[in-house]
């Protein structure tokens, strides 16, 4: 298996833990109590950049090396890409909430509860279409100079990861300290 789909496997891994810790702040808002509003806004904010700047240019320039390889894949990957930008929408509407929310604006309940969820489906889903349904095509049609040539056409764009990578940014901080306080190993 290529180097590149175990990484991915494990920014899953990585995003699936974020998400776990998002849906723990919802449900003490469900159950009425104060969630973590700065907590949640840092998850979806690392959650809605570093994707798209790194993790989602990969797959998306894999998925259209994909099409043109291999036809029969053509609905998986245009459904793949729509949830990248669908994913990205609902984002950007939760944090935009989420950002209301921590400044004390009035928020209502049910609109924060509605997009997070939503979120949180559309995200899951995902990442499992991603690992069930495209990595097996993928490890069995992509080859090493395959790969060399979708990192040459994406690292110019791409940089280190903020949150999970050897420095994380002060903005994740807290984030950082969430997550190292929750079990090493926690399956999704």
């Amino acid at each position: 298996m290529s180097r590149q789909i175990v990484a991915w496997h494990a920014e899953h891994l990585n995003f699936a833990r974020l998400l776990r810790l998002l849906e723990e702040q919802l449900a003490v808002f469900a159950q009425g109590g104060d969630p973590d509003y700065t907590l949640m806004r840092d998850i979806v904010y690392y959650l809605r950049h570093f994707p798209d700047v790194h993790h989602h240019r990969y797959e998306n320039e894999v998925y259209e090396r994909m099409r043109k390889r291999d036809p029969s894949l053509q609905a998986l990957v245009v459904r793949l890409l729509q949830e990248h930008r669908v994913i990205a929408a609902c984002g950007d509407q939760l944090l935009a909430l989420l950002e209301a929310a921590s400044s004390e604006a009035i928020v209502a309940r049910a609109d924060l509860e509605t997009a997070a969820a939503t979120y949180l489906v559309y995200y899951r889903a995902h990442i499992d279409a991603e690992e069930l349904q495209m990595a097996p095509h993928v490890a069995a049609t992509l080859h090493a100079a395959d790969w060399a040539d979708v990192a040459a056409s994406v690292e110019a764009k791409s940089r280190h990861d903020p949150l999970f990578g050897p420095q994380a940014e002060e903005r994740f901080r807290t984030l950082r300290l969430a997550i190292e306080r929750e079990a090493p190993a926690v399956q999704r």
